[in-house]
C-alpha cells in the first residue's frame, strides 16, 4: 500500500506538487516536490482542460522523480470566485444514555446545523465546528461524554461550483491520477502557515495567488469567514506590461527581479532595465517607476478585502494580525502595505521544516500545497472521532467526497 500523502496545487499562474510521509516518529517529512508553469485557468477556475492536465502531469513527474517514488492518489485544493463560505447552528436533544454527549449527538447536530438550502450547481466542500454550546454554555470545543439535556453546534460552511470541480477532476484523472479528496486552498495554507495561538486571537488570513486572493479570517481557533477577491498578482503583471509595453513574461520577470510595492522602501536613482521588443533597444527607466506602477494595484487588492472583512465587522478582532501567504507574498514591502491598509501588525507566512531533501518547500509560494499534505495527514493520524469532527467536520469523508465518487466510477 501506497503510504505517502501528494498535495496538488492547481493555481492560475503554476500547479506545485508536494509529496509528504510518515516517519518513524509518526511526524511528516516533505520527501518530493515539483513545480510546472500553468495557463489552463482563469481566476482560478479551469478553461482548459488540455493545457492544465500537461502541467498537473509535469509538476507531480518532477515530485515523483525526487521523492523516487509513484504517485496515485491526490488531495486537491480548490479555490476560485465561485467558492463561498457561510455559518450556521444546528439544535439537537441529548438522546444518549444518562443523557450524555456521544458521538451519534455530535454526528446529528453536525448534520442539522449543514442542513441549509444551497443551490442545485453548488456542493458542500467542508462544514467545520467553530464552538458547541451544551444547555447555554457555550465555548465548548469538544461536549464528547459531558452531560446536557440540549446540544448546540455554530459551524462554518464552505461551499464550490459543482462544475469547477468537475473539471478539476477530470483533469487530474486524465494526467493519470486520482484525486481522493478536495480541500479550500486557503483553509490548507492556514494548516501550514499559522500558530495556533493566532488562530485563537483572530487572524486574517490572506493568500495572493496570481489569479485570485483568498480570504480566511480565524476567531477563537476555527474559520469565521471564507471569501475571494477576483484578482490577483498576475493583474500587476498585466499593469506592469502595458504601462511599459514590454511582453508579460518580461513583465513578470521585471516584477520578480525589481518590484516592490511599497515606494517608501525604494531608493530613488535605482536603474531598472526593460527589454527592447521588436527590435528596439533596451530601456532604462528608474525602479520609483516600477514601483509607482505595482503599489496602486496591490493597494487596491488589500484595499478589496479590507472592505469585505470590515462589512462583517471582523476588522476590529484581529488580534493575531494579518499573514500574507501565496506567491504575491514574496514581492517586497508586501508586509509595509498591509500593515499601512490595516493598521496591524502583519507578517509573511510560510510552511515549517518538515525534513527532507530540499528547503525548497519552505516558501510561501508552497503553502497551500505542504498544507494539503498535512491536511491528509491529519486525516490519517489515529484520533478520536470527536477531535476529528470537531476539527474538520469529518469534511473529508463527507457528501461531496461521495458525490465525486459517485459521479466518476
Amino acid at each position: 500500500m501506497d503510504d505517502s500523502i501528494v498535495g496538488l496545487d492547481i493555481g492560475t499562474t503554476k500547479v506545485t506538487a508536494v509529496i509528504g510521509e510518515f516517519d518513524e516518529n509518526d511526524e511528516v517529512e516533505i520527501v518530493g516536490v515539483g513545480e510546472a508553469p500553468s495557463d489552463g485557468l482563469r481566476r482560478g477556475v479551469v478553461i482548459n482542460i488540455e493545457s492544465t492536465l500537461r502541467s498537473v502531469h509535469a509538476a507531480i513527474e518532477a515530485a515523483e522523480q525526487m521523492a523516487g517514488r509513484e504517485v496515485q492518489s491526490v488531495i486537491t485544493g480548490i479555490a476560485g470566485g465561485h467558492i463561498e463560505g457561510l455559518n450556521s447552528r444546528g439544535v439537537v436533544a441529548v438522546t444518549g444514555k444518562g443523557r450524555e454527549i456521544t458521538q451519534t449527538d455530535l454526528d446529528r447536530v453536525i448534520d442539522a446545523a449543514k442542513a441549509v438550502v444551497i443551490p442545485m450547481d453548488r456542493e458542500v466542500l467542508h462544514v467545520i465546528p467553530q464552538e458547541f454550546i451544551v444547555d447555554d454554555q457555550g465555548g465548548i470545543k469538544n461536549p464528547l461524554d459531558m452531560i446536557g439535556v440540549r446540544l448546540e453546534a455554530e459551524v462554518h460552511i464552505i461551499t464550490g461550483s459543482v462544475t469547477s470541480a468537475q473539471n478539476l477532476v477530470k483533469c487530474v484523472n486524465r494526467a493519470g491520477f486520482k484525486v481522493s479528496s478536495f480541500v479550500l486552498d486557503s483553509l490548507a495554507s492556514a494548516r501550514a502557515v499559522l500558530s495556533r495561538d493566532e488562530q485563537e486571537l483572530g487572524v486574517l488570513l490572506i493568500d495572493l495567488g496570481g489569479g485570485t486572493t483568498d480570504i480566511l479570517i480565524y476567531r477563537d481557533g476555527a474559520p469565521y469567514f471564507t471569501s475571494v477577491v477576483p484578482i490577483g498578482g498576475r493583474q500587476v503583471t498585466s499593469d506592469i506590461s502595458i504601462m511599459l509595453k514590454t511582453p508579460t513574461e518580461a513583465a513578470e520577470k521585471l516584477k520578480k527581479q525589481a518590484g516592490c510595492c511599497y515606494q517608501p522602501m525604494v531608493e530613488p536613482g535605482e536603474p531598472v532595465i526593460i527589454p527592447g521588443v521588436g527590435g528596439r533597444p533596451p530601456l532604462s527607466i528608474d525602479r520609483t517607476k516600477l514601483s509607482a506602477i505595482i503599489q496602486p494595484r496591490m493597494a487596491e487588492i488589500l484595499s478589496m478585502v479590507r472592505e469585505k472583512i470590515e462589512k462583517k465587522g471582523y476588522l476590529q478582532q484581529l488580534g493575531g494580525g494579518v499573514v500574507l501567504t501565496g506567491g504575491g507574498a514574496l514581492l517586497p514591502g508586501t508586509v509595509e502595505l498591509a500593515q499601512e491598509v490595516f493598521g496591524t501588525a502583519a507578517r509573511i507566512g510560510r510552511p515549517g521544516n518538515h525534513g527532507g531533501l530540499t528547503e525548497q518547500y519552505q516558501s510561501a509560494e508552497f503553502s497551500t500545497a505542504v498544507g494539503l499534505v498535512l491536511y491528509g495527514a491529519g486525516e490519517l493520524t489515529p484520533e478520536s472521532g470527536a477531535r476529528a469532527t470537531a476539527r474538520d467536520g469529518g469534511s473529508l469523508l463527507g457528501g461531496f467526497k461521495r458525490w465525486i465518487r459517485n459521479f466518476f466510477e
